[in-house]
C-alpha cells in the first residue's frame, strides 16, 4: 500500500470583519493554501489573498442551514490526505467559540499535523472601535466573554437559564435573541450591574455595516433595542461601568448635534456619522 503524506491544517483567525485585520501569518498561509475552508461570515475580499486555492464553505449560523461540525472535521481529514497545506479559516480567534477543540481533536486523532493561527476576537475589535477599554483603574479589573450558544441544535431546543458571570465587563456573543433576558438576570441576580449599567451593542464591528446602539441596561431589559437590531449581523453585547466614559460622549455628541439642527438645519448634515459608524 501507497504510504501518504498528510498535509498540515492552519486553524485561521479571520479578526472581527474587515479583510485588512487579518495578521500578517495568516494572509501569508491564505497565499500558499491549497484548500480553504472559510466559515460564513469571511470578507469575500479575504478570499482574494488565496486565488489559487480551492475555496470550501463551511460557514455556520445561527437558525441557518450549516455544515454540521462533524462532517467539516471530515472533510478536513479528507483534505489532509490529498494537499499539503490546509487553511480552516475561521471569523474572529479561532479558540474563541469556535469549536477548534473539536476540529484539532479529530485531526489529531488522525496524526495530522495542526496549527492554530490567532485572530482578533470580535470583542477587542469592538472595543476599538468605541475607544473603550473593557478594563478601567478602580472600576474594572475583570472582564468575561460569554455565549448563550449552545453545543448543538438538541441543546438550543432546551428552555435553560442564563449563566451571568460576575465580572466588571461582561461581554456577549451571539446575544442578540436573548438580548433582554440578558439585561433582566444581570440586573436581577448580580448587584454589580444595575437598571443604570452602561451597555453598548455593535453590529458587523470592522465592517462598512458596522452599527451601534449605546444606552443603559434598563433600557435594554424593557427590550427598547429589539427592533434596532439587524437579524442579518452579527451582534456583540458589551455591559459595564468602563463603558460609562463613551456613553457620556456619545449622550453629549447627541445632545450637539440636536442642538445645532434646531439653530441650522444646513449644520445637520455634517453632525452624521458615516454609515460605517452608525449610531442609535
Amino acid at each position: 500500500m501507497k504510504n501518504v503524506t498528510l498535509g498540515k491544517v492552519y486553524l485561521v483567525g479571520a479578526g472581527p470583519g474587515a479583510a485588512d485585520l487579518i495578521t500578517v501569518r495568516g494572509a501569508k498561509l491564505l497565499e500558499q493554501a491549497d484548500i480553504v475552508f472559510h466559515d460564513a461570515l469571511v470578507d469575500p475580499a479575504m478570499l482574494e489573498l488565496c486565488p489559487q486555492a480551492i475555496k470550501v464553505p463551511v460557514g455556520k449560523r445561527c437558525g441557518k442551514l450549516s455544515s454540521a461540525q462533524h462532517f467539516i472535521n471530515k472533510r478536513l481529514i479528507d483534505a489532509a490526505q490529498k494537499h499539503q497545506i490546509i487553511v480552516r479559516l475561521k471569523g474572529g480567534d479561532p479558540m474563541m467559540f469556535g469549536r477548534a477543540d473539536e476540529e484539532i481533536q479529530a485531526l489529531k486523532q488522525h496524526h495530522i499535523e495542526v496549527q492554530v493561527v490567532p485572530g482578533i476576537t470580535a470583542a477587542l475589535a469592538g472595543a476599538a472601535a468605541i475607544q473603550q477599554s473593557l478594563t478601567l483603574r478602580g472600576v474594572s479589573r475583570s472582564v468575561a466573554f460569554v455565549t448563550l450558544a449552545q453545543a448543538d441544535e438538541a441543546e438550543e431546543n432546551k428552555s435553560q437559564p442564563l449563566q451571568n458571570p460576575s465580572a466588571d465587563t461582561v461581554v456577549y456573543y451571539m446575544g442578540r435573541k436573548d438580548a433582554s433576558n440578558i439585561a433582566k438576570q444581570l440586573i436581577g441576580s448580580n448587584s454589580q450591574h444595575t437598571n443604570q449599567t452602561p451597555v453598548h451593542i455593535l453590529e458587523a464591528v470592522s465592517t462598512k455595516n458596522e452599527r451601534h446602539w449605546s444606552s443603559t441596561l434598563g433600557e435594554l431589559a424593557n427590550g427598547k433595542a429589539n427592533n434596532w437590531f439587524d437579524s442579518a449581523s452579527p451582534a456583540l453585547i458589551m455591559v459595564g461601568q468602563a463603558l460609562r466614559e463613551h456613553q457620556q460622549a456619545t449622550t453629549q455628541t447627541d445632545a450637539l448635534e440636536s442642538s445645532s439642527a434646531k439653530i441650522d438645519d444646513g449644520l445637520q448634515d455634517s453632525a452624521i456619522l458615516p454609515d460605517s459608524r452608525r449610531c442609535a
